[in-house]
């Protein structure tokens, strides 16, 4: 992946130390793009990212002090610690981990957020009973090959009303904008620092032209927390094993050893 320099504005391998236009040093060097989670708020985008479907259904919450029985979180506490949790079927809480590294904390219920995807996965594979009348097997290839046709004839329509505009950096009345995956983020030059906009922008594929810009002035949005490279597909890193592809009612969170301390 390429990344660019803050110096001249070149566009450079991201594994350089220094830039071979200007010779600046790279501050954005060895990144990998298959960085995991780091904080609380990228964790949060990867579950967005991953098509994970709604917390009150996987049962994960992030960045929520969640007291009800069975659910898997994470929370900065009144102290500032961070604190990774989980609340048994019976309503006792066992704590993961208390302390101050953001990291751990955020790895601690990534790994186990991962581990529970492959779990789903692997019981919805099992659930599927193979037919051996030969009647049924005629019936069922029918019926898969009806379902391919509607998942294209849907995935074609779907994409003639998709209007979502491409990733990346905007300029719009006056500000500094970046698009990823569904969400916009605007530059605050006095923090040169990059935040979640809740702003609604007119802004569609159909005139993002307009306002699409490779020009861009302070932070890198790619520098900032809330950047995934999982969005963009030259990162061939991206973790599409933790894809959800499937919808919220495949996901059965009574499937899960809510008994055990983790």
């Amino acid at each position: 992946m390429q990344i660019k320099c803050n110096y001249c504005g070149a566009l450079i391998d991201e594994t350089s130390e220094t830039c071979p236009k200007c010779g600046a040093p790279l501050s954005g060097s060895h990144r990998t793009a298959k960085e995991q989670p780091k904080t609380i708020a990228e964790l949060q985008e990867w579950y967005t990212a991953h098509h994970l479907p709604p917390e009150e259904i996987t049962r994960f919450f992030i960045g929520k002090n969640i007291t009800e029985p069975k659910a898997f979180g994470i929370y900065r506490d009144g102290n500032g610690d961070f604190v990774v949790y989980k609340n048994k079927s019976t309503g006792e809480r066992a704590i993961r981990y208390k302390g101050a590294d953001e990291q751990y904390a955020v790895n601690e219920l990534y790994q186990r957020l991962k581990a529970e995807i492959a779990d789903q996965k692997g019981n919805r594979q099992n659930s599927q009973q193979p037919l051996v009348n030969n009647t049924k097997k005629k019936k069922k290839g029918k019926g898969c090959l009806i379902a391919i046709i509607v998942f294209f004839v849907l995935g074609a329509i779907m994409a003639i009303f998709d209007d979502t505009p491409p990733n990346g950096y905007y300029n719009y009345q006056g500000k500094q904008y970046y698009y990823q995956g569904s969400s916009w983020y605007y530059y605050d030059q006095e923090s040169d620092d990059w935040f979640k906009s809740d702003e609604e922008l007119d802004i569609t594929d159909k005139n993002a032209k307009e306002y699409q810009t490779d020009q861009h002035y302070g932070k890198d949005f790619e520098d900032s927390e809330w950047y995934s490279s999982g969005y963009h597909s030259d990162d061939s890193g991206w973790d599409s094993d933790s894809d959800w592809d499937s919808g919220s009612d495949s996901w059965d969170s009574g499937d899960t050893d809510w008994d055990s301390d983790w």
